[in-house]
């Protein structure tokens, strides 16, 4: 399965992520949009990414995602 449109995303929003960050990212998208069963996830985010309602909705998920990950982080760091 190809994660590509979720890559271009990303090089359009500049982040860099690890495999691993995109993976989980990639999962948690589809499942909050719904496309989770989707005959083909990657075409149907495509189609969502060119929507302009989508595109911000998806772009907010994102930051929101980057933001948690960012705090989780820094707590994890504090209590070690």
């Amino acid at each position: 399965m190809s994660r590509a449109i979720l890559d271009a995303i990303l090089n359009e929003m500049h982040i860099l992520l690890s495999e691993i960050e995109r993976e989980q990212l990639y999962h948690e998208i589809i499942a909050y949009f719904g496309l989770v069963g989707a005959i083909d996830e990657c075409q149907a985010l495509e189609a969502a990414w060119r929507d302009p309602y989508n595109r911000r909705e998806i772009e907010y998920f994102i930051r929101t995602w980057l933001s948690r990950r960012k705090r989780r982080k820094e707590l994890i760091q504090g209590v070690v």
